[in-house]
């Protein structure tokens, strides 16, 4: 940790000069063990913080200047100011810092300029929440800089905002409440309804979190997933007619999807088929977690990622490929895409002398179908984000 702060500092004061405070900011990743989808339809999710990360180096500033750089994208310093209205623009990536910039203000917080240096180790799209890392790290570095702190259900609610308004992106409330609230040794179970979280223990001595990235790389931005929560609105509309207490997917039960057959299209069908099962698939695979019993928990993963492949249709052949070759490895217990989909990670729970071999023949195998060789690695439950220097 010492290290890893000392060596963004360096960074840091190359590209903006030495000398005055710095502040360090970590903000994990996340994975999303089950429930994919059913946050913005107020079901339950079930994420944990993990070791990836996004680190900010951040020092204030006697102006209303905001400078942004990254190390993922050397040749940009973006500025704004924060004594004007503050505007989307290029490159896309610092609109997840002016967004949060522009939120803060808008609640009130009297905020300073900024010299900010950001360092990844989570791959941009691969869906383990770069984004919403960027957000809230973002959001602490100013918080820390004005001499303010945030309780983190607040936080998340405004980094939130700030991916719908500059983002673009309509996503649900789990990846933010995560990045802010995750506790080490944990997953959580969220009710995206009422934000009620559970913590469920992970036993490291019993359960491996093997996460694969398949190199394919997704944009949500590209509609497909504005395009979904449309359909589940659409669904929503269908089911109020005859229930008008219907506000959510999270209001419908399997037994009123299956009697809507005939009088509800297929696809609308369907998208609510995956989102009213995937509800229920997470509150049963918390509890099977809960409780160590692995072997019935697994499942659970492989009926999720069949329903997202199927009904949801957010797969793709490399994401069922990694699916089907963990499956076929001794002592993996259950593995699904995990993310918006359409490219991104797949994630599996192993027995903890299955993680190798499960890496060793993912990597062999991939490789010779597709000519990729996937990231693999295996990730504990860590805490949400903070000041770490």
């Amino acid at each position: 940790m010492a290290s890893q702060n000392e060596d963004i500092k360096q960074q840091f004061a190359k590209v903006f000069g030495g000398g005055g405070r710095i502040r360090v900011v970590r903000a994990p990743g996340r994975v999303n063990l089950i429930g994919e989808h059913t946050d913005y339809n107020d079901g339950f999710v079930f994420p944990m913080a993990i070791e990836p990360e996004v680190r900010f180096a951040c020092r204030a500033r006697n102006d209303s200047q905001v400078r942004i750089a990254s190390t993922m994208f050397p040749d940009w310093i973006v500025e704004f100011s924060l004594a004007k209205k503050i505007e989307r623009g290029e490159p896309s990536w610092a609109n997840y810092v002016r967004g949060v910039a522009a939120e803060l203000l808008g609640a009130g917080i009297p905020l300073v300029g900024m010299d900010a240096l950001i360092s990844n180790t989570l791959p941009m799209g691969g869906g383990l929440s770069s984004s919403a890392a960027i957000e809230i790290g973002t959001a602490h570095s100013l918080l820390a800089l004005a001499g303010m702190t945030m309780d983190p259900g607040r936080l998340a609610l405004i980094a939130q905002k700030a991916e719908h308004e500059y983002a673009l992106v309509p996503c649900g409330i789990m990846d933010q409440t995560i990045v802010t609230a995750g506790k080490a040794g944990h997953a959580m179970l969220l009710d995206c309804r009422d934000l009620t979280k559970q913590y469920i223990p992970l036993q490291a001595n019993e359960l491996k979190v093997v996460v694969v990235n398949s190199m394919v790389k997704h944009e949500l931005t590209g509609g497909e997933y504005a395009q979904r929560r449309q359909q589940c609105e659409d669904g929503v509309k269908f089911f109020k007619r005859d229930n008008p207490a219907i506000t959510h997917l999270r209001d419908v039960t399997m037994k009123q999807v299956e009697a809507s057959q005939g009088r509800l299209d297929d696809l609308t069908l369907r998208r609510c088929r995956h989102v009213v099962g995937e509800i229920q698939r997470a509150v049963d695979f918390a509890s099977k977690l809960a409780q160590q019993r692995y072997e019935e928990a697994g499942p659970l993963m492989l009926a999720s990622h069949i329903s997202l492949r199927d009904d949801y249709e957010v797969s793709c052949p490399e994401l069922d490929f990694l699916v089907e070759e963990s499956l076929k490895c001794k002592g993996v217990y259950g593995a699904r895409m995990t993310g918006g989909g359409f490219g991104g990670c797949i994630v599996a729970l192993a027995q903890p002398r299955a993680v190798e071999g499960l890496k060793m023949h993912l990597e062999k195998t991939y490789q010779e179908k597709f000519g990729i060789s996937p990231g693999v690695f295996e990730t504990s439950p860590t805490a949400g984000a903070g000041v770490v220097e």
